[in-house]
């Protein structure tokens, strides 16, 4: 999708390790290129020589963490089993990268409220993923190996059910009174998506 290939442990690398921090946590508004650049150790005119504007390493943060999400879900759908197992191994494969990698949640939160320079970037990446899962589930429904849904909302729902919980933990905090992003707590909310989903679609 046109974004930089990190080059190791290289400077490079490094600068897009703390930008997806700082981007993550503080927006693209509230993000300084000075601060990405002390972090690294680097001068901001060493920081714009790899990446010439904030806009520019704004994209190239939000394309890298995406391209390993799209790498993912390539390799989730790559061997292709029948009904409920396929979509367990995606959902599991779902649920694992976005517990691994908080600062991808908040980004893809992030883009999803605000948009930037990227969105229909990524919207153009997405889609074919999204229309080779909805005919996949269609042709399963057809052959009578799941229940019938709207594939496009179904595939909807698993995402918002597998990534919301992660990116609005601070609230569940308030509610339930317990850290919900502990191993314990993440491994409740799993089981739970996965059972309620697996009654709703297994015949």
């Amino acid at each position: 999708m046109g974004a930089p290939e990190p080059e190791g442990g290289g400077t490079k690398a490094q600068i897009l390790s703390a930008a997806l921090r700082h981007f993550a946590a503080d927006g693209f508004t509230g993000t300084s290129l000075n601060d990405i650049a002390d972090e690294v150790g680097v001068r901001r005119s060493s920081l714009l020589h790899h990446f010439p504007s904030k806009d520019a390493l704004y994209r190239a943060v939000v394309l890298d963490a995406f391209g390993d999400w799209f790498d993912l879900l390539g390799e989730a759908i790559g061997t292709v089993d029948h009904g409920w197992v396929q979509v367990e191994k995606v959902l599991r494969a779902a649920f694992r990268f976005f517990e691994e990698r908080p600062e991808f949640v908040l980004i893809a939160r992030r883009e999803a409220l605000d948009g930037s320079i990227v969105t229909e970037e990524l919207g153009a990446g997405l889609r074919p993923l999204f229309e080779r899962g909805a005919a996949w589930l269609t042709e399963e429904m057809n052959e009578g190996r799941l229940r019938r849904y709207d594939a496009a909302q179904l595939i909807l729902t698993g995402y918002g059910a597998v990534l919301s919980y992660l990116s609005d933990a601070a609230l569940i905090t308030a509610l339930v009174d317990e850290d919900p992003l502990t191993p314990a707590a993440l491994a409740v909310r799993r089981e739970h998506v996965l059972a309620l989903l697996r009654t709703a679609l297994e015949l």
